[in-house]
């Protein structure tokens, strides 16, 4: 039986209705069930027309620079340029090893002995131990391109880091100005099939537990890396300012994936907003200190490579660049969950204005500051344990460490990501929390006024 059925007491009033809150609470429950609202689980409770033309007036203009920047700057696929043959820059094929026999180093010449006969040096060790060991004498197969059936010899050393074995795949590189029994040789271990199963388990695990959001998590993840390698990635090869081309990828990839996920809904918007307000102070803080400490963006091989084959690409914007996309996903985390908070505090407890609802979302906010900073600067750690042993080996001080470029770059990195980060709760804390106060009365008021009509209705039946 409905409401609007019930038998009225004796005063006039509906059973348990002493002074028209409830009818507030039921026609604001009314309104959320309709719009399939369950808390945590659902879309967010619908916002007043005001709100929805303030936060537009925000977003369209926004999301159209974003549309319009991927159109101008979209490459068009990456530049083509001669292979140097030097790391990543080679050509490469499928292989594998179709026979491997033991024999003995000396038989092949695997280490060579300085003249001298000095081994107190590692690499006079090194030779001495190769050619008094015994040696994996791998045959491998070409199995795609030009080559595919065509055989070589690959020599492996028994105190080498990867050893071979029959049936294994490969990935070989092909060097065509060498000699031909050594234009091919093992670049690689061939990883496509534990790759795609690891791959094929994180999706059910994701599906399994997210179900309909985990399936829209994932879309969301396959356009953001569509974004990445089709837009971002080339754009910047072309010669685009790298800073220009990471904000508009950054930002499509930050609308898709949050709307996708989580609902077209002032709530979101509200994150949207606070993800938006936090990259543009990564950004300005990565720009004033990498500018400041000097910082290259030139460290190691893959950088000067990059800069040898496009030596128009501005590097210190690419560091730029990378802090900005690296903390993209992490501060989708942070906005999310705080505005989440605030509406799911806000639906607890109505009675609560924007400064209470701040301070109940902020001691949220602070554990999450807590455990998102620690799990930055433990990820950035463990990435770089084996730069931090080698300078560990060199009984290197601290200071010298942090001064070297190859540290003070993943420092700038960190901090700067984490200080947008920590900056994020408070700013989306304080929107979410005068968004949803913002929107209360008019709610109530209509609820109010929807109760007081139905009451008229009822007595003009009777």
């Amino acid at each position: 039986m409905t409401s609007s059925q019930q038998t009225p007491e004796p005063d006039g009033r509906r059973p348990g209705n002493t002074d028209g809150r409830a009818d507030d609470r039921a026609a604001d429950r009314s309104g959320i069930h309709d719009h399939g609202h369950a808390h945590g689980h659902g879309p967010a409770a619908p916002v007043s027309r005001h709100l929805q033309r303030v936060i537009a007036a925000v977003l369209i203009p926004f999301a159209t620079a974003v549309a319009v920047g991927l159109v101008v700057l979209w490459p068009g696929g990456a530049p083509g340029h001669e292979r140097t043959g030097v790391g990543f820059d080679r050509q490469t094929e499928s292989a594998k090893v179709v026979r491997v026999e033991q024999v003995p180093c000396e038989d092949v010449n695997a280490g060579q002995v300085p003249p001298t006969g000095d081994t107190s040096t590692p690499e006079g060790r090194e030779a001495v131990n190769s050619q008094q060991g015994t040696c994996g004498k791998a045959t491998v197969e070409v199995t795609s391109g030009k080559d595919t059936g065509r055989t070589f010899t690959e020599i492996v050393q028994p105190d080498s880091t990867r050893q071979l074995h029959e049936g294994q795949g490969v990935v070989v590189a092909y060097a065509p100005d060498a000699p031909r029994d050594l234009q091919y040789s093992v670049a690689d271990v061939d990883r496509q099939f534990p790759m795609t199963l690891l791959a094929g388990i994180f999706a059910i695990v994701v599906v399994a537990v997210g179900r309909m959001r985990g399936v829209m998590a994932l879309i969301a993840l396959v356009i953001s890396f569509a974004v990445l390698t089709l837009f971002i990635l080339p754009a910047i090869l072309q010669g685009s300012n790298p800073l220009v081309v990471a904000v508009v990828g950054a930002s499509a990839i930050m609308l898709i994936a949050l709307y996708m996920c989580h609902g077209l809904s002032a709530r979101t918007s509200v994150a949207v907003i606070g993800t938006l307000i936090s990259l543009l102070l990564i950004g300005l803080l990565g720009s004033l200190f990498i500018g400041w400490a000097a910082l290259s963006g030139n460290t190691d091989d893959n950088t000067g490579l990059i800069h040898g084959l496009y030596p128009g690409i501005d590097m210190s914007g690419l560091l730029l660049a990378g802090v900005i996309i690296g903390s993209l996903g992490v501060l989708d985390d942070v906005t999310v969950t705080q505005t989440s908070a605030v509406w799911e505090l806000h639906q607890a407890d109505s009675t609560l204005g924007p400064r209470g609802l701040y301070r109940a979302a902020i001691r949220i906010g602070r554990d999450h500051i807590a455990s998102v900073v620690n799990t930055l600067i433990l990820a950035y750690a463990g990435a770089s344990l084996p730069l931090l042993l080698l300078f560990s080996i060199a009984e290197s001080g601290v200071g010298t460490v942090a001064n070297s470029e190859l540290v003070a770059e993943e420092i700038v990195r960190t901090l700067v990501g984490s200080i947008g980060l920590v900056a994020s709760v408070p700013v989306t804390t304080a929107l979410a929390a005068l968004v949803v106060s913002a929107d209360r009365p008019a709610r109530s008021a209509g609820g109010a006024a929807a109760a007081v009509r139905g009451g008229r209705g009822r007595r003009r039946k009777r």
